[in-house]
C-alpha cells in the first residue's frame, strides 16, 4: 500500500518534521513491513511561465517548431527564449517551465542548449515529463487544470510534486489497511496521534429514493457464502465530465500507484483508496433498468473496459442491468456495447 503523506496528514496528526522514515518506523511497530519510499524525483527550478509570443518555424525535416518568448518572472531571469515542438498553446497561456539546473524524472537534467538555430533557455513541460501521467498530446497548459497562478510561482509545490509516499506491505488478513483510513488508524495506534475518521459523515440528507434501483441476487453462493451482502447506489446529477482533475488529486493518485484517467474515474478511485471500499461510477443515461448483482450463467461472456471479451465462470459475480453484464464485481468496468 502506497500512502502519500499529505493525504495521511488529513486523517491523523503527523509531526511537522516527521520524515518518511519516521512514518515507516511507526508502522513497523504495529506489524507492517516497510517496502519503499516514493517521490516524483523532480527538482527545481520549475516555475509558472506565461507565453509572451511564439513564432512557428518550419524545418527541413518537415517539422514546425515554435520559437517562444516566455516570462518566468524577474527573480528567474524575466523573459527567456525557449524552443518548443508542441502546438497546443497560444500567447498568453500560463505553462510550466523547467529552467536550466532543474532535473525531471528519468533523470533528465535541463540545461540551456542550442537547437533548431536557437539557444533554448529551458523547456516548457508536458504532464508526462513532470511525472504526472501518460498524457503527452502537448505541453501542460495550467488553465486546463483550472489554475491561474502568478508568473514565477514554484510549480513543484503548486502541482503537489513535492509530496512523498511511503509503501508498506499489507498481509491479506489486514485488508482494512489497503486504505488511507486504515493506515491512518494504525498510525494513530502506533504513536497516539489523533485520528480523524474520513468515514464519519452526516448522511441525514440522504433520503430514501436518492439512489438507483439495485438488487443482490446471489443464487449460487460459493461454499455457502454470498459474494455481496449489499450494493449501495446514489444518483449524482449535474456532473461535468469535461472538468479537469485537480493537480493535487492527480499527484496523490500517481504516488499511490494509479494513473489519472479523467475526473469521474479519478474521483471514484480516490474515494476507494481513501475508504477501502470498491467503487464504480455508471452513466445513468446508459443503464437499462435497475442493477442486479448475480452470478454468471453457464457460457455467458462480456466485454470489459480494456476491450477484451471475457468467458465467464459460473462462480464469477457480476454487476448487471437488463441488457446483461456491465462489469465483473469489484474487478473492472464493462466495455461499451457496440
Amino acid at each position: 500500500m502506497r500512502v502519500p503523506l499529505s493525504w495521511l496528514r488529513e486523517y491523523v496528526d503527523l509531526a511537522a518534521d516527521a520524515t518518511p522514515e519516521d512514518v515507516l518506523a511507526a508502522m513497523v511497530t504495529v506489524g507492517f513491513e516497510e517496502e519503499d519510499i516514493h517521490r516524483f524525483e523532480i527538482s527545481g527550478p520549475v516555475v509558472v511561465g506565461q507565453v509572451v509570443s511564439l513564432e512557428g518555424e518550419p524545418q527541413s525535416n518537415g517539422k514546425t517548431i515554435n520559437w517562444c518568448q516566455v516570462d518566468v518572472g524577474e527573480a528567474n531571469g524575466g523573459i527567456r527564449g525557449i524552443v518548443c515542438g508542441a502546438h497546443n498553446f497560444v500567447a498568453g497561456d500560463k505553462v510550466v517551465v523547467t529552467l536550466p539546473g532543474a532535473v525531471l524524472p528519468g533523470p533528465f537534467p535541463i540545461a540551456a542548449r542550442k537547437t533548431y538555430g536557437h539557444v533554448s533557455d529551458g523547456m516548457i513541460a508536458s504532464a508526462r515529463e513532470l511525472g504526472l501521467g501518460d498524457e503527452h498530446n502537448g505541453i501542460l497548459v495550467l488553465a486546463d487544470l483550472g489554475i491561474d497562478a502568478p508568473v514565477g510561482t514554484d510549480a513543484i509545490s503548486l502541482l503537489g510534486l513535492d509530496d512523498v509516499a511511503v509503501e508498506i506491505n499489507v498481509t491479506p488478513d489486514r485488508g482494512y489497511a489497503f486504505s488511507l483510513r486504515g493506515v491512518a488508524r494504525e498510525y494513530s495506534h502506533a504513536t497516539g496521534a489523533t485520528f480523524r475518521d474520513p468515514a464519519e459523515r452526516d448522511f441525514a440528507e440522504l433520503q430514501p429514493g436518492s439512489g438507483h434501483t439495485a438488487v443482490v441476487d446471489d443464487a449460487a453462493p460459493v461454499r455457502g457464502r454470498v459474494g455481496a451482502s449489499e450494493f449501495v447506489t446514489r444518483v449524482v446529477r449535474d456532473v461535468d465530465p469535461s472538468r479537469p482533475t485537480p493537480p493535487w488529486m492527480i499527484a496523490r493518485l500517481s504516488l499511490a500507484g494509479m494513473r489519472s484517467l479523467g475526473i469521474l474515474i479519478d474521483i471514484t478511485n480516490y474515494v476507494m483508496l481513501e475508504l477501502g471500499q470498491p467503487l464504480h461510477g455508471y452513466d445513468l443515461d446508459k443503464l437499462a433498468g435497475g442493477i442486479t448483482v448475480r452470478r454468471a450463467s453457464a457460457g455467458e461472456k462480456m466485454k470489459t473496459l480494456d476491450g477484451q471479451e471475457r468467458a465467464l465462470h459460473v462462480e464469477d459475480l457480476l454487476i448487471t442491468d437488463e441488457s446483461g453484464p456491465i462489469g465483473p464485481a469489484g474487478v473492472m468496468g464493462g466495455g461499451t456495447p457496440e
